[in-house]
């Protein structure tokens, strides 16, 4: 593998422009081929220092040196299905109503790829795609429906560790690995045939932790899982344990959070420390799995004609503010990877501009030289990713300075919605009156432990009344509040008189059948508070 690792980077080095200097245009040379990687709650920060000195992530830091990163690209929505969502529409989640995991897009929606398919290339997804209704739990779906509710339940199991002491166990996450192969095979059967360009996506489960056995008091929870070999690529004394607030003093959506996902009680830096190191061992194996496609690229002679992204939908928290999982709009959660290489790309080149998800549609149709449709939320990433932004207003020219990010689902009991700049990163709740905001100077806070939203009101004014203007943040909290309340009653009669028996049976079972009346009678009461409908 060093070997073969050493000539990919020898041939690539001598076909790479170097930093600084002028690649191919695209529409100049013929449309190349687009592989998309795209991996599931990769934290972004570690595509570059100091993250990136935690774990051994070679295949990342080849496309980094012979490609464009992007150091501050995010998720439009901290959660798989929704942010997927936002990805294959290049729409914001309040345009596509993709508000949790069991409501995604349309299973015919027009995406990227069948505009592609239409201009010509040959399409291929395998793996893991999440962008469509109807899928996940109905405890998911149950959980997301109540967030409303004014009780407190664990949904949740706390969170566990797997190891296989085995220092040859490579391929843990087996699905993953199988879809590695059916990728590869596809590409020396079909993608070698370049008489027409193609385009490849490609979805992983890792780093995503994994559903432990459904029984005794673990119930619900997730297993972070790996083995010695991915483990031993780990620098385990690199690794922070976060600083936590004390529980008294968490913003209440946070708190909401971490009881939620049982994330209250104790835990010693030793445990900590080990989920950490078993979450980035998972990214190690990821980090492995992208290597293998760029070496059968680079073995087929595809690698010269063929653009790379590597993206993830959102990232992990991973202990981080006393919580796992995503679902949050803190970086570990919120920030992802962004990475292209290939030709017209700039080689060694990082952008710190702010990115998002919803600009990976218009960069996919850009690459192949196809019009951009007028209605989208996102931008072309190819203008930054082949010419180094010289200036601020340069880059407001090629895309907006600001993102947004909004979450409507499970284990946060409030619609959020972030705002990140340059320097700012302003999170406002439900109607931006009843749930207090947050507002962090990432330049100084880069751990977002002080909310300085009162400290400097005029900033956090000012930026209420830019996120305003992009989105009506309370009619669109308005309208899932609405929708909540309509899909759990047509939950609720689906399930007759066997209602209260399956409600009690959800992850949150342990709690609930303490005293099943008093949850119960909450969720009526809830049922029976008027909201008015609300067009978003």
């Amino acid at each position: 593998m060093l070997l073969l690792w050493l000539s990919l980077i020898t041939a690539w080095a001598g076909a790479a422009p170097a930093p600084g200097s002028e690649g191919p245009t695209l529409r100049a040379a013929r449309a190349p081929n687009v592989v998309l990687v795209a991996s599931d709650s990769f934290d972004g920060r570690l595509t570059f220092h100091p993250g990136s000195q935690v774990v051994k992530l070679p295949s990342i830091n080849f496309m980094k040196t012979h490609g464009t990163s992007f150091l501050n690209a995010y998720t439009n929505s901290p959660i798989c299905c929704p942010s997927r969502s936002a990805m294959w529409s290049g729409l914001f989640t309040h345009l596509t109503q993709s508000w949790n995991n069991f409501k995604g897009l349309d299973p015919n929606y027009t995406t990227w790829m069948d505009i592609m398919e239409k201009h010509g290339y040959r399409t291929q997804k395998f793996g893991k795609l999440d962008y469509t209704s109807g899928h996940h739990s109905v405890s998911n779906r149950v959980e997301a429906w109540t967030r409303d509710v004014a009780f407190l339940l664990r949904q949740e199991g706390r969170p566990m560790v797997s190891l296989i002491p085995d220092k040859n166990k490579v391929r843990v996450m087996e699905e993953d690995w199988k879809n590695i192969d059916t990728t590869i095979n596809w590409l020396r059967t079909e993608g070698i045939n370049y008489t027409k360009p193609f385009v490849l996506y490609l979805g992983l489960n890792l780093p995503h932790p994994s559903p432990s056995p459904s029984s005794g008091e673990n119930f619900g929870s997730s297993t972070f899982r790996t083995s010695l070999y991915w483990l031993e690529k780990v620098s385990h004394d690199v690794i922070k344990i976060p600083k936590w607030m004390p529980l008294s003093e968490m913003h209440p959506v946070d708190y909401y959070s971490s009881y939620t996902k049982n994330c209250t009680g104790k835990f010693t830096d030793k445990e900590i420390k080990s989920i950490r190191a078993f979450y980035y061992a998972m990214c190690a194996e990821t980090d492995a799995m992208l290597g293998k496609i760029i070496l059968a690229l680079h073995q087929l002679d595809l690698l010269q004609k063929t653009v790379v992204i590597y993206t993830s939908d959102h990232g992990e928290l991973a202990m981080e503010h006393r919580q796992f999982y995503k679902m949050s709009m803190y970086e570990a959660s919120a920030h992802v990877p962004l990475l292209i290489m290939g030709p017209g790309i700039k080689a060694n080149l990082q952008v710190p501009s702010v990115v998002s998800l919803v600009d990976i549609y218009p960069t996919m149709l850009d690459i192949a030289g196809i019009p951009l449709p007028q209605n989208l939320s996102g931008y072309s990433l190819l203008p930054l990713s082949s010419e180094p932004v010289k200036n601020e207003h340069q880059f407001t020219n090629l895309h907006p300075p600001w993102i947004l990010s909004e979450y409507h689902g499970c284990n946060v009991n409030a619609s959020t919605y972030m705002l990140r700049t340059n320097q700012w990163k302003y999170i406002a709740y439900s109607d931006g009156v009843s749930v207090l905001p947050q507002l962090f100077d990432l330049s100084s806070d880069p751990d977002e432990l002080t909310n300085i939203a009162t400290k400097f009101p005029e900033i956090t004014y000012s930026l209420d009344q830019k996120l305003r203007s992009i989105v009506n943040y309370p009619k669109v909290s308005a309208s899932v509040h609405q929708y909540n309340k309509e899909q759990f009653v047509m939950w609720k009669q689906s399930v007759g008189q066997n209602y209260s028996n399956v409600i009690a049976n959800l992850r949150w079972h342990q709690d609930w059948l303490k005293e099943p009346k008093k949850y119960e009678g909450a969720i009526d009461w809830w049922l029976k508070t008027h909201t008015t409908p609300k067009t978003v």
